[in-house]
């Protein structure tokens, strides 16, 4: 039986059974993971991937789900969460960082060691792996500006080393969409900077970020991609949809870019709703928006 074997090589304190997603995601919408398990060590994520293949069992890769929406049915197989927590400063500028790392945490250290850089990445709620993979951005800077190389591991448990060039960063898009490659660590250049400047400068966007973004509620972050030529929540707000609800899901009154739990919303409704708003903007004025987040 597939549990037994896990159970073999992986401690019971990191296996978890029918655990509810919703535990597990920022959005607190989500059904239960036949599987669950947090991954700490990369023997432990290689051991894994060989048991999954063996018994032909899906297996899917979180870090801090806070750009996913995991359907009302849940997730069939094994769902992995990534808690590598490597974090490593060299040449005073460089850090070596596990993909578990949350950014916010990460930000935190960076103004410790005054390190300039990385404060665009403050107050985005996720890891460096979700990060990466999305190439994650904010104020102006994403991830491809700081990203040296990236450590990943295939399905096949191989471990692999890609440039930032290689990775093919693009517009909240990257190799590792892509692909089902799990990100294991990067390494990043930094810069010496300022202590005062840096804290002045998380203390701006923490503040942009508390009077323009619904952080009060659950959400995904922004549920839609900027279009080439548009903004999309200008749209979304010209169609008249700030405030429009379907079941606990609704269109931010404070942003119209994101769709946010009013507390009892299921993912059928934010599904529904993402529907709506997409044929909404598209009736009025012609233009196809694209969904930010990852349905799983």
């Amino acid at each position: 039986m597939l549990l037994d074997e896990i159970e073999k090589v992986i401690s019971k304190d990191k296996i978890y059974i029918n655990e509810p997603m919703s535990k597990h995601t920022s959005f607190k919408i989500g059904g239960p993971a036949e599987i669950f398990i947090k991954v700490n060590e990369i023997k432990d994520l290689q051991a894994i991937l060989k048991i999954s293949k063996e018994n032909n069992a899906p297996i899917t890769v979180i870090g801090n789900g806070s750009n996913v929406l995991v359907s009302d049915e849940g997730i069939k197989g094994i769902v992995v969460k990534i808690e590598l927590e490597k974090l490593e400063i060299e040449e005073d500028v460089i850090l070596k960082v596990g993909s578990g790392v949350k950014l916010a945490f990460l930000a935190q250290k960076c103004l410790k060691e005054e390190l300039e850089g990385f404060e665009f990445a403050s107050g985005i709620p996720g890891t460096i792996g979700g990060a990466i993979r999305m190439n994650a951005g904010a104020h102006g800077s994403e991830m491809k500006d700081i990203v040296k190389n990236i450590t990943y591991m295939t399905r096949d448990g191989n471990i692999q080393i890609i440039s930032n060039e290689e990775a093919k960063f693009e517009y909240r898009n990257s190799i590792f969409s892509q692909n089902d490659y799990i990100i294991l660590e990067a390494e990043m250049q930094l810069r010496k900077g300022n202590p005062e400047e840096i804290k002045s400068k998380m203390d701006e966007y923490a503040k942009y970020r508390k009077e323009k973004q619904p952080i009060e509620y659950p959400s995904a972050g922004s549920t839609f991609k900027r279009g080439n030529d548009f903004i999309t929540a200008k749209l979304i707000d010209e169609c008249g949809l700030k405030g429009y609800q379907i079941g606990g899901a609704q269109v931010s009154e404070k942003h119209a870019g994101f769709i946010i739990n009013k507390g009892s919303a299921t993912a059928e409704d934010v599904k529904q709703l993402m529907k709506y708003v997409e044929e909404q903007v598209y009736n009025k004025f012609g233009k196809k928006i694209e969904t930010e987040i990852e349905i799983i």
